[in-house]
């Protein structure tokens, strides 16, 4: 199946005009939360084995849980944000690969392992998912805010608790303030990042 090129407005959408917002209004529903996560999971992920787990906080019970870890930057745009998606992985994930990964034996290859080795790709295959949601959630009209500046063990202790499931980091998401953006940071260009073989 031949693929043509996105066209300038969704590249736009997607990448060159998207900004990380610091404030949000209006109403994301359930229904949009989960056409989001229909389109994130078919991300491609290691052996398909999805390991990111979301929480999507929005009741005002979910943001007193969440208020506590939150640093002083962050706190009053995610107390304020419509939804606030945390992006988590389950350490246990190869418990889902006989469903996931059926053809092989793909839960042999990581049932038992160092909990550092599960960590390294739990972490790095729910960090791929999470930007998968920031993709999607911007081809599906909305404005994102992720984040890094939080207690990840209070977030485990509110959210996760006697699980194996850890935090990874935090996405807002509703329609951002075009007021609340900074200055578009610079990136490096194409020689200072790259090469080719």
């Amino acid at each position: 199946m031949t693929h043509s090129a996105l066209d300038a407005p969704a590249l736009d959408q997607l990448f060159r005009q998207a900004r990380t917002y610091n404030a949000f209004s209006g109403d994301v529903s359930d229904q949009t939360l989960r056409e989001l996560y229909d389109l994130v999971k078919f991300g491609p992920t290691t052996a398909n084995a999805s390991p990111a787990r979301f929480v999507f906080v929005r009741s005002p019970e979910g943001k007193a849980r969440l208020e506590p870890a939150l640093s002083e930057g962050n706190h009053d745009k995610t107390m304020s944000a419509p939804v606030t998606v945390i992006v988590a992985y389950d350490l246990a994930f190869y418990e889902k690969l006989p469903v996931l990964f059926p053809h092989v034996d793909a839960k042999a290859w990581f049932e038992g392992q160092p909990e550092t080795e599960l960590t390294t790709v739990a972490l790095r295959n729910s960090s791929l998912q999470g930007a998968y949601l920031i993709l999607a959630a911007r081809a599906l009209g909305l404005d994102c805010g992720p984040m890094s500046g939080f207690d990840n063990a209070k977030v485990d202790a509110a959210f996760f608790a006697g699980t194996q499931i850890r935090s990874n980091f935090l996405v807002n998401l509703g329609h951002g303030d075009p007021t609340s953006i900074f200055a578009r940071s610079p990136r490096l260009g194409f020689d200072e990042a790259c090469r080719i073989e």
